[in-house]
């Protein structure tokens, strides 16, 4: 089964059409003025429209207010809404009158933290597993952080009730054992297709892609995970 792959943070043409041709399914644009990946409503307008219907888009929120996501929702038109902040499930269940699918990010760095999955369960249409920031942190995600990927293994194996999806410190170096790790069924990368913070680079994200996608890759020749 191909692994899901979304590609996120994106802000100019060119890392989008590398996103497009190497096939990503989703295409992540951020929605927070604290990150180098930032984007306003002028860009995401240009680049929402270069994204057509050839991949799904996300937008990426931190906390956000009814006003701010319904002009994100206006200059993007996402197919997502992301919510990488420290949302409440009864906060998350209101923003589904905006009528769009929610990818919940979860920050992981022990067994416990699995928990606060569950209170999410039901209001949400996907989990995010990111590599919790550490203390002081601004950014709540994209520091290029990996976690003990056995935990989101023992996760799935206990019945996952809500698809799922795996981040945090990801790339072409890595992808191949976490996805055998972990079995997850989507994957989500930002800095580990950058140059720099918030600099994508082309190749990359094309070898990125690749990567996941390849079977052979992962050790996984001829069957799946």
């Amino acid at each position: 089964m191909s692994v899901l792959v979304k590609i996120c943070g994106l802000k100019t043409p060119e890392s989008v059409e590398a996103a497009l041709a190497g096939g990503a399914d989703m295409v992540g644009f951020v929605f927070f003025d604290k990150s180098p990946r930032y984007i306003d409503l002028a860009v995401a307008r240009k680049l929402s429209a270069q994204v057509g219907g050839q991949a799904e888009k996300v937008a990426l929120v931190v906390d956000a207010d009814d006003a701010r996501i319904a002009a994100i929702i206006d200059a993007l038109a996402p197919d997502w809404l992301q919510l990488h902040g420290n949302e409440p499930p009864e906060r998350v269940a209101s923003l589904r009158a905006f009528g769009r699918p929610i990818l919940k990010a979860i920050g992981v760095s022990e067994k416990a933290d699995l928990s606060r999955a569950v209170a999410y369960e039901g209001v949400v249409d996907r989990l995010l597993f990111d590599a919790k920031p550490p203390k002081g942190a601004v950014l709540p995600g994209g520091n290029g952080l990996t976690f003990d990927w056995t935990l989101i293994h023992d996760y799935a194996a206990g019945g996952a009730k809500k698809e799922w999806m795996l981040s945090g410190g990801l790339s072409t170096e890595n992808i191949g054992e976490a996805i055998l790790l972990t079995g997850a069924p989507g994957v989500d990368v930002s800095s580990g297709v950058e140059t720099a913070p918030g600099e994508k680079s082309v190749e990359k994200i094309l070898a990125f892609i690749a990567a996941a996608r390849q079977p052979t890759s992962l050790g996984l020749a001829g069957g799946s995970v």
